[in-house]
């Protein structure tokens, strides 16, 4: 029988909705999904487009830093005594390439610490708060970017852009996977890392208006006055639930629980103080204060032992390992590119040009990339073959691209180049999303995240610039850089021929589960 209570809560569908065991995955993962759109104010095409204009904001600041109009030259004379004026970040503070490229670098330094603290607190925080807490941390860095009066502290200042990027990074697309139907997961994820090149190669052409029009400064602070709205965005809106992990309503529950259970002991102390003997009393509360000395280190425990099961996963650790080849050139070609083709090709409008192309290409070639992957059916062996093919058809045309003497022929190959390279951005992210349980998609982005930076292009901008300083040939320096795509293509075939699982749809941690099985026992969340 169900009583007048149970009714009450049966008018919504996910209140009287309790899964078992046998429930079928693909009935569980909908009803999941009803849950998600039912307890939160966003639709899922409106949190799509949020996050697809936050993550547009975030590398466009990386396009803007590269461009020659912020970025600029340093000043510099011909064999007649012409010289070029002083311009942009390089000029102002007198950087050599390698001081250049560490700028670029220092960005990566945040990130990679921030990561994996902001996929852990996941487990204890809301992870749409913490993406607020990262959008505000940026927006007040990049102000500071536009204020520096030093290099040292525009160095410090794009290590916290960085570690504001790194709450959005990690989370933002197991929200989206959650979100998007589920024939389409692929292609919303397109959709999301289709603002990577074209936010970088917005960032391009705005970086290159403002620093020629106005300053370099400018740029910086115009960015954080556009990020400012969504920063304060992830504070008032309602939080939304992310798959594998508790809701918020779930961890206040928790907490309200032990709160009460410790106030019941001091009634119990109060009221009944000869029958409860005295030193029983201390335990309890030796206990209860223990657990917060406990909790830093279950939290470091917890983490040791999701990094285990990660680096164990074959699937994750080779499509890693390809993709930090790819981000290696890629990391590079985004901050040196126009550099590159004003010195090869002598571009008088480099940033507008390698603008264009990068905007076109990545938006093409990110969304058809997801596309495919949905039409031949997403599956992990079938993410690595478009990987292997798209990078090594890619390298072969970029390679050649940077042979030619032609600029017209150098941007028709580049292009057909950045169209297939760039169509590895859904498929890679896919298999990180869905080669692990759901309570470890965002440790397995903000991994992914670390390593493809700290082993591509944190190394790679520097490393460049010092190839550069030495043989002084933009043409070869491409071409050196160039020939490490087809390393990536390499190493994503392997992960064709590996065993491998569809893990998205296993069960998550519950809290709330384990709470329940033992009700003395006092849990820090």
């Amino acid at each position: 029988m169900v009583n007048k209570e149970e009714e009450e809560d049966c008018r919504q569908p996910s209140s009287c909705y309790s899964p078992s065991s046998s429930t079928p995955l693909a009935e569980l993962e909908t009803v999941r999904s009803l849950e998600i759109v039912e307890s939160s104010s966003l639709s899922p095409v409106w949190l799509l487009v949020i996050f697809c204009i936050i993550n547009l904001l975030n590398y466009m600041d990386r396009g803007a830093i590269a461009s020659n109009g912020v970025n600029g030259n340093t000043k510099s004379c011909n064999d007649k005594g012409k010289c070029n004026p002083a311009t942009g970040i390089q000029g102002h503070f007198n950087l050599s390439n390698f001081e250049d490229g560490v700028l670029s670098s220092s960005f990566m330094v945040g990130l990679l610490i921030a990561s994996p603290i902001f996929a852990s607190l996941a487990k204890s925080f809301s992870p749409f708060r913490l993406i607020g807490v990262g959008l505000t941390v940026w927006t007040i860095a990049v102000l500071g970017c536009g204020s520096s009066f030093a290099f040292w502290f525009i160095v410090l200042c794009r290590m916290f852009v960085g570690v504001g990027e790194a709450s959005f990074i990690s989370l933002a697309a197991p929200f989206i996977d959650d979100n998007a139907p589920p024939k389409q997961k692929a292609a919303w994820l397109g959709v999301f890392y289709m603002c990577i090149p074209s936010g970088v190669a917005l960032g391009y052409v705005y970086g290159g208006y403002v620093g020629k029009h106005f300053s370099w400064r400018y740029a910086f602070w115009g960015e954080a006055v556009l990020m400012a709205p969504f920063a304060l965005l992830g504070f008032l809106m309602k939080p939304v639930p992310l798959k594998g992990f508790p809701s918020t309503d779930s961890i206040k529950t928790v907490r309200t629980i032990e709160v009460t259970a410790f106030e019941d002991s001091e009634t119990l102390k109060n009221n009944k103080g000869n029958e409860i003997e005295h030193d029983q009393f201390e335990v309890s509360i030796e206990t209860y204060k223990s657990s917060y000395a406990n909790a830093i280190w279950k939290s470091f425990t917890r983490f040791a032992k999701d990094m285990k099961v990660l680096c164990k996963e074959k699937v994750f650790v080779v499509n890693v390992l390809g993709y930090v080849s790819y981000n290696f050139v890629i990391g590079a070609y985004s901050y040196w590119g126009p550099k590159a083709g004003y010195n090869i090709y002598k571009m008088k409008n480099a940033d507008m040009i390698f603008g264009v192309v990068t905007i076109i290409c990545g938006i093409v070639g990110t969304l058809s990339g997801g596309f495919i992957l949905d039409q031949v059916s997403a599956t992990i062996p079938n993410a690595f073959k478009l990987l292997s093919g798209a990078t090594f058809l890619g390298a072969i045309f970029c390679f050649t691209a940077f042979t030619l003497k032609s600029l017209y022929g150098f941007i028709a190959l580049f292009a057909l180049g950045e169209l297939l390279v760039f169509a590895t951005q859904a498929p890679v992210n896919y298999v990180c999303l869905h080669c692990v349980k759901p309570s470890l998609r965002p440790l397995s982005m903000a991994i992914s995240t670390v390593a493809i930076h700290i082993f591509g292009d944190v190394p790679s901008s520097p490393l460049v610039g010092i190839v550069q300083d030495h043989i002084n040939s933009w043409r070869k320096t491409t071409l050196i850089l160039t020939s490490v795509l087809f390393l990536a293509a390499a190493i994503w075939f392997i992960g064709i021929f590996i065993n491998s699982v569809d893990r998205s749809n296993e069960e998550g941690e519950n809290p709330m589960r384990q709470q329940q099985s033992t009700p003395n026992s006092i849990n820090i969340l």
